[in-house]
């Protein structure tokens, strides 16, 4: 049966290449996808899956679902399409999209002899306000079995762990006045972000050394003889656990109110992106991607474990409401970052191209596992239910 996915996979290659060709050749930034999330929407209804757009109230989001009519688990793929600024698709997000659309329909000519729901849910905005934050706020992938997706790398990496992530902004409010002659009718809303900026070094020395904090000054004022009014400091807050990520937010929004009461400016703080929550890689289903990789033809000893990195992910969101994984294919031989010039070549070169497939084909596989494979759904869910108890104790205790 895996043969069979395989072929019908490799049957719709010139129409998926592309695919991937024209999303990394028109670039959109996050919420602007009209022309990705039209591309991949309308090839899924080729192949006979029903299309909702605008999911969760998000314009370029969809939902693209194929019911076999028969009983069985319901598989979430994750397809991304965001592009960067100035760079296009230096993440390989043209990948990312195409691959999950590939794997739902080479899985949908077969599903209908087993059972079970496909669904692939496009997720705009990875780069920034994370679209599948506000779509795992709603509730829409509590019923998935399993929730996948796969992303670019210059190496093959299994699914590990991400930072949980909170975006702050504080702007403070103080009064201006001429900053010679006569500063002392002046509220120096500057100095109340430097302050805090100097507050937030200092704690540096009591934090997890797994933590990030790290910031810019986007509003500092117009002019050196004028005492600012208002000032502006952006934060992003990582760490490995959402539970110790809320404890030293505190902390740090404790720096910007010592700020604003030693300058006597006012403060407000907000949060300037959706936050992202840590990933929790489920590793029964991690074991079953990586087996399929291997019965693919990777080398096992090319399959690496994840790599230290202090990158924040929506799909940990995901993970927090079903079982899931977000391992990386490679498309490079050089050592390229994500977010590069370099890799967004890589991302639309053969070689790029060559990942999509395999991870298409490894997705597919892997959920055909789930959906044929009782003990092994039985370990995933399992595994997935010991951690939703962890994570209510640990609530319990905060």
């Amino acid at each position: 049966m895996k043969n069979n996915i395989h072929q019908e996979i490799e049957k719709i290659r010139t129409e998926l290449y592309g695919i991937s060709q024209y999303i990394g050749e028109n670039p959109e930034l996050g919420h602007e996808e009209f022309k990705a999330s039209k591309k991949l929407s309308e090839e899924l209804k080729k192949h006979g899956f029903a299309v909702e757009m605008g999911t969760a109230g998000l314009a370029t989001a969809f939902t693209g679902v194929y019911d076999s009519g028969k009983p069985g688990p319901s598989i979430g793929f994750m397809a991304e399409y965001d592009a960067l600024p100035e760079i296009g698709h230096a993440c390989g997000h043209n990948l990312i999209g195409t691959m999950s659309v590939a794997a739902a329909i080479g899985l949908s000519k077969v599903i209908s002899e087993i059972g079970g729901t496909l669904y692939v849910y496009g997720t705009p905005a990875e780069e920034t306000t994370g679209g599948k934050v506000t779509m795992a706020d709603l509730g829409l992938f509590n019923h998935l079995d399993a929730a996948m997706m796969v992303h670019p790398y210059c190496r093959h990496e299994k699914s590990g762990t991400s930072l949980a992530m909170d975006a702050i902004q504080f702007d403070f409010y103080g009064k201006a006045a001429h900053a010679a002659g006569s500063p002392h009718e002046g509220i120096n809303a500057l100095d109340a972000v430097i302050q805090t900026f100097n507050g937030i070094n200092a704690l540096r020395q009591h934090i997890l050394p797994t933590a990030r904090i790290h910031g810019v000054i986007p509003h500092g004022g117009s002019a050196a003889n004028v005492v600012p009014d208002y000032a502006q400091a952006q934060f992003y807050v990582r760490a490995t656990e959402r539970a110790y990520l809320n404890e030293l937010l505190e902390k740090v929004k404790n720096c910007a109110k010592a700020a604003a009461l030693a300058t006597g400016a006012k403060l407000e703080t907000s949060f300037y992106e959706l936050s992202y929550d840590d990933l929790k890689t489920n590793e029964a289903l991690s074991e079953a991607f990586t087996a399929n990789m291997i019965e693919l033809g990777v080398d096992p000893q090319e399959i690496h474990e994840k790599s230290d990195g202090g990158g924040s992910v929506d799909m940990g969101n995901v993970s927090q409401f079903a079982p899931s994984i977000h391992p990386y294919i490679q498309i490079c031989h050089e050592p390229y970052a994500c977010h590069t010039v370099e890799f967004r070549e890589a991302a639309m070169s053969d070689m790029g191209f060559g990942g999509l497939m395999l991870a298409a084909k490894c997705m597919a596989y892997t959920a055909y596992d789930l959906l044929t494979n009782q003990e092994l759904l039985g370990k995933v869910k399992e595994e997935f239910a010991l951690l939703q108890g962890k994570q209510s104790a640990a609530e319990g205790n905060n």
